[in-house]
């Protein structure tokens, strides 16, 4: 990437604009490749998750990442370059979309700014192949045209155009400098007041196939020794009277938890995928790379007493323990080709969400020379946690047990910027919402000692987080 030092301050006109982009244009001209140009600035406080909602259309794609907790929130919208790749090499294709996106790439401004400069957000399903009625493919990337983030109290919005060869110079002008007037007219205090659509009344909800029979099932393979570990997932569909709204789902769920990863990916076709992670993927920041063992399940207490009692039963229950073990074991044993020393607690401990308590065991370690977020990621996912153990052994049956496509349910949601760093988070707690339907997916890990009614109880747990958020009242 090809950062210049130049202010944007310094070309805070129209044609002063003209004339950078025309150099930006004559650089595309010299060898006929198109760039892709940058502009970053920081602004007064904005909520980006607002600014989003305010200019919502289904008809274009978005992307939104936010963990209240960490004061960090990012958004996104509509496309200035994509990328789609299936099969087993579709991080590796990623990668050099990636590298050759960023040679390409003239950023200005405040570059070195949190969230600053061009940000590549991605999606991956959790199959490396999808069917041909999937709303998203394998991997989808876009970098946006523009985005706006939140990190403590810095707020930083970016510009992102395609500069062509025979690029209209006057088309481009206006549409940075349309955008710029946007920008400026949002903030917490004078933000656009649009009334929110009409709540739907009625409600509808529809579970596709039989889960306890999918867990005795799976129980008879474990037993007869097809694998160790099996995750199986519920799919709900709840369909409303009127068109959900996901960014108004997703307000919900970011307020009601705010340790977890809210997130939205949106095709442009109408499809949005929602949800409120607990589970962190992987993160890249400066050379160190974090990642989670987060398995085994119960239930949160009505009382402090009857909480701390549900913990203290998970941390000691031999069957969550191993199905915990297998997660920890398995992140191991996929980053040791990486070279990667590994730094974590001997023993898990406790992440209490709001309605559920998950056994947590946090993993760090430096990155070796040469490797790159993407070559972590691709180890890793999907994880024993969304999966199996062995892995290839379990996916080659969840698609049979569940009778449903996953989509992008115990896929990845995260982004890269371009400095390598970035962060990626495991798509459960999650719906694919479109017009007037939302399709909830829940799901929990099988081991030797699961009993089916115990798993369905879990998954009504994972399940009530997104159904209370799309049902008003709802409980389950």
């Amino acid at each position: 990437m090809n950062v210049l030092p130049l202010s944007p301050a310094d070309h805070a006109s129209p044609e002063a604009l003209r004339g950078f982009l025309g150099q930006c244009r004559a650089a595309a001209q010299a060898d006929g490749r198109e760039r892709l140009v940058s502009i970053s600035i920081t602004v007064d406080a904005l909520d980006p998750l607002a600014v989003l909602e305010a200019i919502y259309e289904p008809g274009h794609p978005h992307f939104y990442a936010e963990r209240p907790v960490a004061g960090t929130a990012l958004a996104g919208a509509e496309i200035a370059v994509q990328h789609t790749a299936s099969g087993p090499d579709r991080f590796a294709s990623l990668q050099d979309f990636i590298d050759d996106v960023l040679d390409r790439t003239i950023a200005v401004g405040d570059v070195d700014a949190a969230f600053g400069g061009p940000h590549f957000f991605v999606a991956g399903t959790f199959f490396n192949t999808t069917e041909a009625t999937e709303p998203f493919p394998a991997v989808s990337a876009f970098v946006p045209r523009w985005q706006v983030s939140r990190a403590g109290e810095t707020t930083t919005a970016v510009a992102n155009l395609p500069v062509a060869p025979d690029a209209d110079l006057d088309a481009l002008v206006e549409r940075v400098w349309r955008a710029h007037q946007k920008f400026a007219g949002y903030s917490y205090a004078a933000g656009p007041a649009a009334a929110p659509p009409a709540p739907p009344r009625d409600f509808a909800v529809q579970e596709t196939g039989d889960y306890r029979s999918a867990v005795t099932n799976a129980l008879a393979r474990i037993e007869a020794g097809e694998f160790e570990k099996i995750v199986l997932a519920r799919a709900v569909t709840v369909t409303a009277d009127a068109p959900l709204h996901p960014l108004t789902v997703l307000n919900g769920l970011r307020q009601r938890f705010p340790e977890c990863f809210a997130f939205s990916f949106a095709n442009g076709r109408g499809d949005s995928f929602i949800g409120a992670s607990p589970e962190r993927l992987v993160r890249v920041s400066r050379g160190v790379m974090e990642t989670d063992a987060l398995a085994g399940t119960t239930r949160r207490g009505a009382s402090a007493v009857e909480d701390a009692a549900a913990g203290a039963e998970l941390l000691a229950s031999d069957k969550d323990r191993r199905e915990h073990a297998f997660v920890l074991d398995s992140i191991r044993r996929r980053l040791a080709p990486l070279g990667l020393e590994l730094a974590h607690a001997e023993r898990p401990t406790l992440l209490k969400l709001a309605n559920v308590q998950h056994l947590h065991t946090p993993v760090r370690a430096t990155l070796p020379e040469g490797v790159q977020l993407l070559d972590v990621l691709t180890q890793l996912f999907p994880t024993p946690a969304v999966g199996g153990v062995p892995r290839e052994a379990a996916m080659a049956r969840i698609r049979e047990l569940e009778g449903f496509p996953r989509g992008l349910y115990g896929g990845t949601v995260g982004w890269i910027n371009a400095r390598g760093g970035g962060e990626f988070l495991v798509g459960i707690r999650s719906a694919l919402v479109r017009g007037h339907t939302a399709t909830v997916y829940a799901g929990a890990g099988i081991v030797a000692g699961s009993t089916p009614d115990k798993e369905f109880v879990e998954t009504e747990l994972k399940f009530r987080a997104l159904l209370e958020g799309i049902i008003p009242g709802h409980s389950s």
